[in-house]
């Protein structure tokens, strides 16, 4: 369902992208978009359709991830310039929600994509994550931002 909804959309854009005769990313994204919005109209199961409740999820975990990723790096970036250090690295341990190797994996590695942490090692039985962060001035805290940012946001996504 979900791909027959993704391909509609597409073939929407392409044909927008076509009448309108704007060959760009930016008319492409505009026709996806526009087409969105107009099978979201037609539909009759929106609430219970993954395909629209999905994307709003998605647009949101991508401006989510970007305020982390800035945030991370004016916070190593403000280390690096003045003169004294504020890390305090740590290794954390981190109990998992997620469950499958693909909510693992990703959850791993946006972790690691963000500055200031690295993934080191997942658990054998798959239900903890130990990673490496340089500012652990509350480990608690530490872990509820993962926990309630990435991880649940990540399983929003792909449950």
């Amino acid at each position: 369902m979900i791909k027959t909804k993704l391909l509609s959309n597409m073939l929407l854009a392409i044909i927008w992208v076509s009448l309108t005769g704007n060959f760009s990313a930016e008319g492409f994204v505009f026709g996806f978009l526009l087409s969105y919005i107009l099978l979201w109209l037609i539909s009759t199961s929106r609430r219970d359709d993954k395909y629209f409740t999905r994307g709003p999820k998605i647009i949101a975990f991508f401006f989510f991830f970007i305020y982390e990723l800035v945030k991370a790096n004016l916070q190593v970036a403000y280390d690096v310039m003045t003169p004294r250090y504020y890390m305090k690295p740590g290794i954390i341990r981190i109990p998992l929600t997620a469950k499958t190797d693909l909510e693992i994996t990703l959850l791993a590695n946006l972790i690691t994509l963000t500055p200031g942490t690295l993934s080191l090692d997942v658990s054998d039985d798959k239900k903890v994550l130990y990673v490496h962060a340089m500012y652990v001035s509350d480990k608690e805290a530490f872990i509820h931002s993962i926990k309630n940012g990435f991880e649940r946001k990540l399983l929003e996504i792909l449950r």
